[in-house]
């Protein structure tokens, strides 16, 4: 009996950790637009929206998409990348914005920007007007 109560104690431990992601320094419940990539802004509209916990849905120039980020800050994973898949002329743009973010490891927010930076140098800068 105790130990039956001890498993159960211990699977309900996760769901009692805090939220360590960037979604809980800052990212959380707003729409991030972004501004450049690399230093160039993107030919289409590109988005993401962080919720608690690690779940992130956003806007590629041509499809919505969604994944998960479960790292702590300030790191920055998202897995696995999945979205919609429908043809558009920006075709080229939204595999450049979405391979860019998978590449991503570091993020920051700070005064309404969201810095997403790798080791390579490579860098997404997103602004929210929230």
């Amino acid at each position: 009996m105790i130990r039956a109560a001890a498993l159960a104690l211990t699977a309900l431990l996760p769901a009692c950790q805090a939220d360590e992601t960037v979604a809980r320094y800052g990212a959380a419940d707003r729409l991030w637009e972004l501004q450049t990539l690399n230093g160039a802004a993107l030919s289409g509209p590109a988005t993401l929206e962080f919720e608690p916990g690690g779940p992130v849905s956003g806007r590629a120039p041509c499809n919505t998409f969604s994944a998960t980020n479960t790292v702590p800050y300030p790191w920055f994973e998202l897995t696995p990348i999945v979205s919609t898949d429908l043809a558009c002329d920006a075709l080229d743009a939204e595999t450049l914005y979405l391979d860019a973010l998978a590449r991503m490891t570091q993020s920051e927010v700070r005064e309404g920007t969201l810095f997403l930076r790798n080791d390579d140098n490579e860098e997404m800068i997103f602004t929210t007007s929230d």
